[in-house]
């Protein structure tokens, strides 16, 4: 079977590629995803995000659920919530969520946890299909989410292995304002917090209910910081630094 013979084959496999993995041969490389993808990157580095004052900061705050801790020893990401703010308002109009397709399904645990089956999982389009929905979706907008080195490291890994480019976009959180408001609070789930600033969550480890209640957090945490004086995130940064 020569190449193109092969990639015929491979397009007959209705979505089912890369279930268990991140590889999804046929549709990874797309032309259209591509130069889409490379342009939000051009977009992206031609902005100003850090002097752009509060008020008028455009966001995606976004969360996601997985089967696990750690991307690069084989866990995947189950599913994808995200939610757009501007400025001091957050957008519950526009707003995105997506299962992502598995074939093995969540461990006991992870099921428990995430009310996430199997079942749900094996009618979920591909990871990669996920991903280029999710860009289109944030578009060059920053991004934020609660203790972000989880998000971060799942997108970096799922992105590279499926889309074949990095992941470029600012990932902010939402410790970076909540150190400043709070000093001398050592919380760390996005319950506590919540709790701490009475903002109502519905379903916990649900990636768009937690993705929402973290805008939540995140205007709150903007409107405390303007009163002490930060205009924007560069003066954020510059104290943090310090």
């Amino acid at each position: 079977m020569n190449m193109n013979e092969m990639m015929q084959f491979l397009r007959q496999i209705p979505g089912k590629l890369g279930g268990n993995s991140y590889s999804s041969i046929a549709n990874q490389n797309a032309p259209s995803n591509v130069a889409f993808l490379r342009q939000l990157q051009r977009e992206m580095k031609r902005q100003d995000v850090l002097e752009t004052p509060f008020k008028e900061l455009k966001l995606v705050v976004f969360d996601i659920e997985t089967t696990g801790f750690h991307p690069y020893n084989g866990d995947q990401i189950l599913s994808i919530g995200a939610v757009k703010i501007h400025g001091e308002t957050v957008l519950e109009e526009e707003t995105f969520y997506s299962l992502v397709y598995n074939e093995k399904g969540p461990s006991p645990e992870i099921e428990a946890l995430t009310g996430i089956s199997k079942n749900d999982l094996l009618v979920a389009p591909p990871i990669d299909k996920v991903l280029t929905d999710f860009f289109q979706f944030v578009k060059s907008d920053p991004l934020v989410a609660h203790h972000a080195n989880h998000e971060r490291s799942f997108m970096q890994h799922a992105t590279w292995s499926t889309l074949k480019t990095r992941f470029e976009h600012r990932v902010i959180d939402t410790s970076f304002l909540t150190k400043i408001n709070e000093p001398n609070l050592n919380y760390v789930s996005l319950d506590d917090w919540c709790n701490h600033y009475e903002i109502s969550m519905k379903r916990r480890h649900h990636a768009f209910d937690d993705a929402l209640a973290t805008a939540m957090l995140w205007v709150k945490s903007v409107r405390l910081i303007k009163e002490q004086g930060f205009n924007h995130l560069k003066d954020v940064y510059s104290y943090l630094a310090r």
